[in-house]
């Protein structure tokens, strides 16, 4: 099994918060975290930024950052 880089990581990192990686790219990225201070820290700061995000009622954006915010992740990988 081959051991993921720090690119490949941050690549998956949305799919492992979904819950969505099969049980070997679950297993690397594991591993991986488990070995990359840095890409712990980068898992936290994620998680810490959804938790923000997800308490702000849509609304309270003004409407350019929201725009903003939707253009920069509208082609975002998957």
């Amino acid at each position: 099994m081959a051991e993921l880089n720090c690119d490949e990581f941050v690549e998956l990192v949305t799919a492992f918060l979904d819950g969505a990686l099969d049980a070997d790219a679950e297993s690397r990225f594991v591993d991986h975290l488990a070995v990359c201070d840095g890409c712990e820290r980068y898992l936290d700061q994620f998680r810490q930024t959804i938790s923000t995000l997800g308490e702000l009622p849509p609304e309270s954006l003004p409407d350019e950052a929201r725009d903003t915010l939707l253009a920069a992740f509208r082609d975002w990988p998957r």
